[in-house]
């Protein structure tokens, strides 16, 4: 890549904000846009120039804002229009860039076109969803929903099922009707016209359903075929996205990411082509996958750490195999993932520092743009202190539901330990701001009950520790945005057999970096190369011992040819 090729959205770095969960103004427990505007000064300070909105939209919340009912009016909850208009103005004024979340896979079961679509088979917007007849008195097909359960639901008044790839309060459109792809690119421009920044893409690649609708493959022991395996990467879903960039996103310099599921190599080539045809970036998963449970009924339910040559070879797969024609998203965590720290790393002591630091050196020197979701700069941890009655998400209370009280797959103890190591509400936990109550969230009562550990991990205790998790990434930012090697250098795996220390190189025409990772915590002696001119260039620890390396000590050395 030359370096005169280089677009913003390439050197920038995302910060993600779930709005519910933030900053609360109004004392009702929910975070709100008032409160994020409050706190751009501390966005502003970590570095980050763009942030992305989880959904802001009026919605009834059966998915905390991925389940819509206006796209065009703001969750009361979070505020007006007139504060987004205030916090788009004080993020501009900042140099920050507001990217929105943009669900158009599905829509709230009240949104209005769907309140019409379901009023009679006759009524003009009953093609804006997918409805189908019985197939022999049951669902159309055996599609099961990503949130457990089958992927229909009958509609009495009409006699006819309708999707549902998610809630069944998020009934799926249908794409290939001209009007819904009309309706949804004149929001779109609508918003571009008020002056945000991008989109974030919300399952994506889901929007092309395949013809004919066939079942999807049962896996073993389960109930319901893979809808994600028989949906994603449909066959117009590349059509579509190129209408919307010539509709909508070549109407302004909008950064785009799509969340891609189930994208290969050769898809996200397409979705993410240099050449702008469509998306500048995917979100893909397969990273993220990588501890899933060996039975496949049992999906991403399990607590198992990944070994680590199994992490490199995927990491590494997509570094190489989309240089110069693709652009990657670099991301651990957001409101989908649990904590990485307490995946990868450590949760308690001075482990947690270290490892939160390691694992942020390892993503921040790779290609591709960073996402940082919000408490990830401060080492926020997984909530091992929430219990069935605390839980929120819809996620896992639907795994409870049918994993364990229907279909008896797994008793309710173990799936309690697989959600502490991998259920979405470990993000979702109130941002911990300060020692105080509440963790300065709010003086009102949580909607989300914060994780207990807010005494020791917060912002203020961060900010006051020139130390801390904070300012290393603070660090790794700047020098994002100083090096142009770590945006176009070439990436190079250095022992992909090492189960214990991942460490990589990033060659530019005239200097190299050497980026050591050591994901362990004892100490480890590895010797590497290294031309007399080599400098440090970052470390998690205050000296440099050479060979030997410290429990997750991580490290960046550069150097010229």
């Amino acid at each position: 890549m030359e370096k005169t090729d280089i677009k913003w959205w390439q050197q920038a770095v995302v910060y993600q904000i779930y709005p519910r969960s933030f900053q609360d103004t109004n004392h009702d427990g929910i975070g709100d846009l008032k409160g994020i505007e409050q706190h751009l000064d501390y966005v502003k300070e970590l570095g980050a120039d763009v942030i992305w909105l989880n959904p802001i939209y009026d919605s009834p919340n059966k998915d905390n804002g991925y389940d819509i009912s206006d796209y065009e009016a703001i969750n009361p909850e979070f505020g007006s229009m007139q504060d987004f208009e205030d916090l788009l103005a004080a993020a501009h004024e900042r140099g920050l860039k507001i990217v929105m979340d943009l669900v158009v896979n599905h829509t709230s079961d009240q949104h209005q076109w769907f309140i019409e679509s379901r009023s009679n088979q006759e009524n003009g917007k009953r093609d804006f969803y997918i409805w189908r007849d019985p197939v022999d008195g049951h669902e159309p097909n055996n599609w099961g929903s990503f949130f457990s359960g089958p992927a229909w639901k009958f509609d009495e008044a009409t006699g006819q099922y309708y999707l549902h790839l998610f809630a069944e309060g998020q009934p799926d459109l249908n794409w290939q009707n001209e009007a819904v792809r009309d309706a949804v690119f004149g929001m779109m421009n609508r918003w571009v016209d008020k002056g945000i920044d991008g989109f974030r893409m919300d399952v994506i690649s889901l929007i092309s359903k395949p013809e004919g609708l066939p079942d999807g493959q049962v896996p073993e022991g389960g109930t319901y075929g893979n809808s994600n395996d028989a949906v994603a990467n449909g066959p117009h879903v590349h059509e579509y996205l190129q209408e919307m960039r010539q509709r909508v996103l070549n109407n302004a310099d909008l950064m785009t990411v799509g969340e891609a599921s189930n994208v290969d190599i050769e898809n996200a080539k397409r979705y993410s082509n240099l050449n702008g045809q469509e998306l500048n970036m995917v979100f893909q998963f397969e990273h993220m996958e990588l501890d899933e449970n060996p039975n496949p009924a049992l999906g991403k339910w399990y607590d198992q750490r990944v070994p680590l040559p199994l992490l490199k070879e995927n990491l590494t797969k997509w570094q190489e195999e989309l240089a110069n024609q693709a652009w990657n998203s670099l991301y651990w965590s957001n409101h989908d993932q649990p904590r990485i720290v307490s995946r990868y790393g450590a949760s308690q002591g001075e482990e947690r520092v270290l490892s939160a630091k390691m694992l942020g050196t390892l993503l921040h020197f790779m290609q591709g743009t960073p996402y940082i979701y919000q408490g990830e700069e401060i080492g926020m941890t997984n909530a091992y202190n929430l219990d069935w009655d605390d839980f929120d998400d819809i996620e896992i209370k639907n795994a409870r539901k049918y994993l364990v009280d229907q279909d008896h797959l797994i008793d309710a103890d173990t799936l309690l330990r697989y959600v502490h190591y991998k259920g979405r509400d470990n993000a979702r936990t109130p941002m911990q701001w300060n020692q105080e109550e509440n963790a300065g969230f709010t003086t009102g009562q949580p909607w989300l009950k914060l994780n207990d550990n807010y005494d020791e991990v917060n912002v203020a205790a961060a900010l006051a520790d020139k130390d801390s998790i904070f300012y290393h990434y603070q660090k790794l930012i700047k020098l994002r945005h100083e090096l142009p090697i770590i945006t176009t250098g070439r990436y190079e795996l250095i022992d992909p057999h090492d189960d214990a220390v991942y460490t990589y190189k990033r060659v530019g025409d005239d200097e190299e970096l050497l980026v050591i990772n050591n994901f362990n915590d004892e100490t480890l002696v590895r010797e590497y190369e290294l031309p007399d001119n080599a400098s440090l260039l970052i470390s998690n620890y205050d000296d440099d011992q050479g060979k030997t390396l410290r429990p997750f000590e991580s490290k960046v050395y550069r150097y010229q040819k």
